[in-house]
């Protein structure tokens, strides 16, 4: 089973990379964020014809997640329950996975702007919302993934700059403790459980040529259960997509199950 998480940067915008993209990788699941559009606008029809149903939470011209899956996605929760949020920033659901059901959490986590702002403080809150409410997920479902882009890189090798970059958003010691803080719910990096290629990013700036100087960072993550761990078989990033005419920024990242 393949599970595989991309900011799409604007549903309307890029349907056609997503189809493409599906084409030739028909994971199994596919988390969407960023999609930039309402619930009614999104394009299930294109997407049922590719194979895939889906759940969806969506926001005109903001944030913006879904889930795509190639059977039903069961016992959809929309945001965290509890934590007033205008954005549509969390979807979860549960699929039939190896082994039994996968309950799914895709997160578009907060960006935070700067350390120091109202957005940032916003930051730190919803992380602690979002942390409080997987405690309770689970205990409620031990087979979990949480996965997206989490506006977070977690360690010095995640950024192509991390001594010029220190300390500003994504890199603050208060992003990397929440972070080390998810992985204490139980909770394990699959990218990090195999040997990675030196800079391995998942998102590259449009400006300054960001991409062709692989000015990256690592941002985009799907973190597993203890009780999935034995399953985990690979987890790759495919920079693929981001060399497409008017890519996303962000690239797909991919889980394999055994």
């Amino acid at each position: 089973m393949r599970i595989t998480t991309w900011n799409i940067n604007s549903l309307n915008a890029r349907l056609q990379h997503a189809l493409d993209w599906l084409a030739a990788n028909p994971v199994d699941v596919l988390a969407l964020q960023e999609l930039k559009l309402t619930d009614d606008k999104f394009p299930h029809d294109a997407l049922r014809e590719a194979g895939y149903e889906a759940a969806v939470f969506g926001q005109k011209t903001y944030n913006g997640v879904a889930l795509l899956a190639r059977g039903a996605v069961a016992d959809v929760t929309r945001n965290i329950p509890g934590f007033a949020d205008e954005s549509a920033r969390v979807i979860a659901g549960t699929v039939e996975g190896p082994g039994g059901p996968l309950r799914l959490v895709n997160g578009y986590f907060v960006n935070g702007q700067a350390p120091g702002t109202e957005k940032f403080e916003y930051k730190m809150s919803w992380l602690r919302a979002l942390r409080d409410w997987l405690r309770e997920e689970l205990a409620a479902h031990p087979r979990l993934v949480l996965l997206g882009d989490f506006n977070i890189a977690p360690e010095d090798r995640d950024s192509y700059d991390p001594v010029g970059l220190a300390e500003t958003i994504h890199h603050t010691t208060e992003e990397r403790d929440h972070f080390r803080k998810l992985l204490g719910l139980g909770l394990t990096d699959a990218f990090r459980l195999f040997e990675q290629p030196e800079k391995s990013y998942s998102w590259w700036d449009y400006r300054m040529l960001g991409y062709q100087k692989n000015r990256g960072l690592r941002i985009d993550h799907i973190l597993v259960s203890e009780a999935l761990l034995p399953q985990v078989k690979a987890c790759s990033i495919d920079r693929t997509p981001r060399k497409w005419p008017k890519p996303s920024d962000h690239a797909p990242v991919t889980l394999t199950l055994a």
